[in-house]
């Protein structure tokens, strides 16, 4: 899957967007899964999961798929791959097949969560502001000690990885993209005053 749509000029670090008051997010709820698949294919060039598919993913982690909402209607949502070390390993060497992926390659609620793919994004009109309340989803205990992953399948999800300090990098799997998140680099390589340290210190919301 991929990521789609809306402009994004401004520029922040992925852990650093601003938490939108105009746009709700939360995780999924079962009702919601026929409506999000099925934005995901309008939204998103090359989709082929369905509504069943993507249930028996939530059903698996209820924590790896989001919706945005505004004014109560649903303007976009987000979905996870979150990887174990096995699943982690198997994305950089392109064994993983990311249309269908095993269930053993993704972290049980009792694994440490090696490395979160970014599945989809698929948002209309201001949905996309929902981002900044979705990078804080993953700043929980549980996911902060993943680097993200994507696969920008659009122009536009290009644009959001290059706006948000996704970078190419190298592997065995295509155009693959690594957002390293800022506890993890080295202190000279910190973007001195974009983010502030202590931002990180209180980082789980």
């Amino acid at each position: 899957m991929g990521m789609e749509r809306g402009s994004f000029a401004a520029r922040h670090d992925f852990d650093a967007l601003p938490l939108s008051p105009d746009v709700e997010v939360r995780c999924a709820q079962f009702s919601e899964i026929a409506a999000l698949a099925e934005m995901a294919h309008r939204l998103v060039p090359g989709v082929r999961i369905g509504a069943a598919e993507l249930a028996r993913y939530f059903a698996f982690d209820p924590q790896s798929i989001l919706t945005f909402s505004r004014k109560g209607d649903l303007v976009g949502g987000m979905a996870f791959l979150f990887l174990n070390d096995r699943g982690h390993d198997a994305l950089l060497l392109d064994e993983i097949c990311l249309t269908a992926p095993e269930t053993h390659y993704l972290a049980s609620a009792k694994d440490d969560v090696a490395a979160i793919y970014i599945w989809a994004i698929a948002a209309t009109g201001r949905g996309i502001a929902g981002l900044g309340k979705a990078a804080a989803h993953l700043r929980q205990l549980r996911f902060r000690g993943a680097d993200c992953y994507a696969q920008p399948s659009t122009v536009a999800g290009r644009d959001i990885m290059k706006a948000t300090g996704f970078v190419p990098v190298p592997s065995f799997q295509p155009d693959l993209w690594c957002y390293e998140r800022p506890w993890h680099r080295q202190p000279m390589h910190m973007p001195g005053a974009i983010i502030q340290a202590r931002s990180f210190a209180d980082a789980r919301y």
